[in-house]
């Protein structure tokens, strides 16, 4: 009787399909690690230009006048990009020039989500795709469409 060595195709091919499922639960697991590291950063940004805000526009007594082209030439940002969404991004007084607003455009539903899950500190209230923000509600989109302002008074 003959004795064979090696693989049968059926084991060869099984052993390519854990290799696959493997390699698509890496990716789809470096993704989600990608994503929650890039809000946690825009988090943070968006932090410090309350921060720089604060700190540059108090001493006036009032943020009328405010905007992302005055940040960024005062220095307080280091350029004009949105930390996170779209670019069409601002950052302005509120009507009665006591607080500013930092307004984010073009949020997934996952971003949105993030954002309101658990509202920043430095933020006054939070308005989700123009609703203020409660506990019982979070009006994000399931498309890329979503609208976040974060008000600062």
């Amino acid at each position: 009787m003959i004795q064979e060595r090696g693989a049968s195709m059926i084991e060869i091919i099984g052993v390519l399909a854990i290799a696959g499922l493997m390699s698509a639960a890496a990716i789809g697991m470096y993704n989600v690690i990608r994503n929650n590291q890039a809000r946690k950063i825009a988090s943070t940004e968006m932090e410090q230009i309350v921060r720089n805000t604060k700190l540059l526009m108090e001493m006036r007594g009032d943020y009328t006048g405010l905007s992302v082209q005055y940040l960024v030439d005062a220095g307080a940002l280091a350029n004009q990009y949105a930390p996170i969404g779209g670019d069409d991004w601002s950052v302005v007084a509120t009507d009665d020039g006591t607080g500013f607003s930092i307004n984010l455009t073009q949020l997934t539903e996952g971003e949105c989500q993030y954002f309101t899950a658990t509202p920043p500190k430095w933020a006054t209230k939070i308005l989700v795709n123009n609703v203020e923000l409660t506990s019982t509600t979070s009006n994000c989109f399931s498309t890329d469409t979503n609208q976040l302002s974060f008000i600062i008074e």
